[in-house]
């Protein structure tokens, strides 16, 4: 067993009371900005986060569907030629280039917003997702896979400018089917990741001005008129 002599102590006591003074002293910077927060908890009506995140999701599905369109291209051939449509497999591939350059660009921006968001974030209390989870482990988790599939998007833009401008630029398929078979799964990747933020906004009310009202005893019919 360890005996903490008396000085220890006193120097303990004493610790903690200069911290509780330089928390009171010295306040946090979301403090300076509290009073311009709105019932959503946020500094503007409309949250940024889930708008950049479907963004996101949209820009990459589409640039994967389009590859996978060109790559399989000798089987369509004929029935868009069939259907007179003017396309050619190089357009489907720019396609797919073009919108997985761009998701990987506003990427940085939806993680960035949904950082910002996080720290003004102020879930309903005692409630637990369909996994059992609290508000706090939910968003957790959400941050720290949010930041993973960032940098994965960006591994697999660079991978796939290396086929389109060196490994591949001479092929008429420019991307491998490994490279389609990782996409499909990161596509399914950011479906079960995106359920925990689906989950913060309807079991913990985050950033949801009626759950957010609600909690706080407010009259909806009052405030809507």
């Amino acid at each position: 067993m360890i005996i903490f002599n008396h000085n220890f102590s006193s120097e303990l006591s004493s610790l903690k009371c200069f911290n509780y003074l330089f928390c009171l002293l010295i306040k946090s910077p979301i403090s300076e900005i509290s009073d311009k927060l709105g019932p959503n908890d946020l500094p503007y009506k409309i949250p940024l986060h889930p708008n950049l995140v479907h963004l996101t999701i949209g820009l990459f599905a589409i640039g994967i569907f389009f590859d996978i369109v060109g790559a399989f291209y000798p089987f369509e051939k004929r029935i868009l030629r069939f259907f007179a449509f003017p396309v050619t497999r190089v357009g489907f591939h720019d396609v797919g280039w073009y919108n997985v350059l761009a998701a990987s660009f506003i990427t940085f921006f939806t993680v960035a917003t949904g950082f910002f968001e996080m720290l003004l974030a102020v879930p309903i209390p005692e409630v637990k997702s369909i996994l059992g989870q609290s508000a706090i482990s939910t968003m957790l988790w959400h941050a720290v896979g949010g930041v993973a599939i960032l940098f994965i998007m960006i591994s697999m833009t660079i991978w796939r400018g290396y086929q389109r401008f060196i490994f591949r630029k001479d092929f008429g398929r420019q991307v491998s089917w490994s490279y389609i078979f990782f996409g499909s799964l990161i596509l399914i990747l950011m479906g079960l990741h995106g359920s925990l933020g689906a989950w913060l906004a309807s079991d913990f009310g985050v950033h949801i001005t009626a759950d957010q009202l609600l909690v706080r005893g407010e009259d909806l019919n009052q405030i809507f008129q």
